[in-house]
C-alpha cells in the first residue's frame, strides 16, 4: 500500500481509502435492494480486509445509507481497528438550525461511529447559501472548540459551488 506523508499533521495515510456511501447491500427475495439494508457482515469483511492491508483512511457522513454507515463504520473499528485508521465524516450542515445542532449532530455522530473523536471532520456539501448561514452562527468557533476538546482533530469542508466562492471560504 503506498501512503502519504501529512508533514505538518505528523502522520501518514494510506493513497487509497475506503468510502462508505455504497457499501453492499442486503437483496431482497425479489431481488431488489433498499440503500438503508446493509449488508452487515460483508461490508464490516470488507473494511476489515481493507485495514488489515494497509488503508488507513475511512470516509462516511451522517446521511449515508439512511444514517446507518456510521452505526456499521462504528461495528467494523471495534476489537482494535479504530486505533489503525485515520476516520473522516462530515456534519450535515443543512440539518443545522440553531448553534447548538452543531454539538448535537457531532455528539450523535461520535456516538454512531463509537469513538471519542473524529480525525477529520468536514462540513458537508458547503454552498454558498450554506457558509453564509453556519458562518454566521458560529461554526468556526465551534469548530475551534470542538478541536480544543478532543472531539475534532482536523477540521475541514467538502464543497458544492463555484470558484470564486470556494477562494472566498478560504
Amino acid at each position: 500500500m503506498q501512503n502519504r506523508k501529512f508533514e505538518k499533521l505528523g502522520f501518514e495515510c494510506s493513497l487509497f481509502g475506503i468510502g462508505s456511501m455504497r457499501l453492499p447491500l442486503i437483496t431482497n427475495p425479489d431481488g431488489s435492494t433498499d440503500s438503508e439494508q446493509i449488508d452487515e457482515a460483508k461490508a464490516i469483511s470488507m473494511i476489515r480486509y481493507g485495514i488489515d492491508h494497509g488503508v488507513t483512511y475511512l470516509d462516511t457522513a451522517y446521511g449515508y445509507h439512511g444514517g446507518n454507515s456510521e452505526h456499521l463504520l462504528g461495528r467494523a473499528l471495534k476489537d482494535g481497528y479504530r486505533q489503525k485508521i485515520k476516520l473522516a465524516t462530515k456534519l450535515p450542515v443543512w440539518l443545522t438550525k440553531t448553534y447548538d445542532d452543531f454539538d448535537r449532530l457531532l455528539d450523535e455522530q461520535l456516538t454512531r461511529l463509537n469513538t471519542d473523536y473524529i480525525d477529520f471532520y468536514l462540513l458537508h456539501a458547503l454552498h454558498k447559501e450554506a457558509w453564509v448561514r453556519v458562518r454566521d452562527m458560529g461554526i468556526l468557533g465551534w469548530l475551534d472548540k470542538a478541536v480544543a476538546d478532543g472531539r475534532i482533530r482536523y477540521p475541514g469542508f467538502s464543497f458544492h459551488d463555484e470558484l470564486p466562492f470556494f477562494k472566498n471560504i478560504i
